[in-house]
């Protein structure tokens, strides 16, 4: 073995113990998230729950009035629930802390352990393209890892715009753990060299495009399941139903249904154009390595379902009688077919793109 070889591959075995490392440490901040929403589910902060399910008549007394020597009670004004079509008028939930300042302290000490995390991690994915001298991207397992890397950076970054999205470590950093999980039991492959057609600039155009825009689809496609499941409580609330205790602690700290039908609409629209720019720099790769732009091998094929779906998404989201969880379930089901053109195509079907291997 040359000097250069074991030095590869002693970069390819630090990176792997980078990569474990990182998983302890997202391990740790799973635990402290989880202690966030335990001491928060405490919180005495008044609840959604109780401003939608009191009757009006205990909230506000009513309006008394002198008429002729007497008195008159005037009738209350009716309390609107819904501010629009397919909205209401509730206010944002405090958060998984709930209020509650320890439950707060457990969820700072799980954002500085999601850092350290992503530092540890993103180490892992540099040393690998160290280990191989290029792209960290050139097969299912350096793909995983990378995704994982950049969908954490997404979290961080709108925290660090100040945007309200702490609700969403925890549902981040399990899947996060999963896909690393998967990654190195099952997707792992040893560092290898590319095969001649993937050795263009185009490699870190055309990839690292669609991992971005992935992670971008996967915090949208988490904003999108929340939305259903907070909307559904909301509308049990206002039919006068009792939800569950569990479902009662949870979904009232997270954002209204309305917030979470924004914040995902918001984030969904935002990459869109990327994405089409993804499968056009694809094309054109294509092009280049194959001497055909498009010849709708699977990759390319589901790709282009991909970006149908979402273009029916963001075109429902703008069509009145498809707001709201009709639209979101087309949102769910574009997510869905980008992971199916990742996982799916790439382990079941064979194409142009098997070149690779797991």
């Amino acid at each position: 073995m040359t000097l250069a070889a074991a030095n590869n591959e002693n970069l390819a075995q630090i990176s792997n113990v980078l990569i474990y490392s990182a998983m302890a440490v997202y391990t740790l901040a799973f635990f402290a998230y989880i202690a966030e929403w335990l001491f928060g589910s405490r919180s005495k902060v008044a609840r959604t729950a109780a401003a939608l399910t009191e009757p009006a008549a205990k909230k506000a007394p009513a309006v008394t009035v002198n008429q002729a020597g007497g008195t008159a009670v005037l009738e209350r004004p009716k309390v609107t629930v819904r501010t629009a079509a397919g909205q209401r008028d509730v206010p944002d939930g405090p958060g998984a802390h709930g209020g509650d300042e320890q439950g707060d302290l457990y969820g700072r000490i799980a954002i500085s352990l999601t850092v350290l995390g992503f530092l540890v991690e993103l180490g892992g994915v540099i040393t690998r393209a160290a280990s191989v001298e290029r792209a960290p991207w050139g097969n299912m397992y350096e793909f995983n890892i990378t995704f994982s890397t950049v969908a954490v950076a997404v979290y961080l970054g709108l925290l660090a715009l100040k945007k309200n999205v702490r609700w969403l470590g925890l549902f981040l950093i399990t899947s996060v753990l999963l896909d690393l999980g998967l990654a190195v039991t099952v997707l792992y492959t040893a560092s290898d060299q590319l095969v001649p057609a993937l050795h263009s600039y185009w490699l870190y155009i055309h990839v690292s495009t669609a991992i971005f825009c992935g992670a971008v689809f996967y915090v949208g496609a988490v904003g999108t399941i929340l939305y259903l499941f907070k909307d559904s409580y909301e509308s049990k609330l206002a039919s006068g139903g009792t939800p569950g205790t569990f479902a009662t602690s949870v979904l009232e700290r997270l954002p209204s249904s309305a917030s979470l039908d924004k914040f995902s609409y918001r984030v969904n629209a935002a990459v869109f154009p990327l994405w089409t720019f993804t499968i056009i720099a694809g094309a054109i790769w294509a092009g280049d390595a194959w001497g055909r732009y498009w010849g709708w091998d699977p990759k390319e094929t589901w790709s282009f379902i991909t970006w149908v779906a979402y273009a029916c998404y963001l075109h429902a989201r703008a069509t009145a009688g498809w707001k709201g969880r009709k639209a979101a379930y087309l949102a769910l089901i574009a997510f869905g077919c980008w992971l199916f053109n990742y996982y799916g195509v790439n382990i079941f079907v064979s194409g142009k793109h098997s070149y690779a291997g797991v």
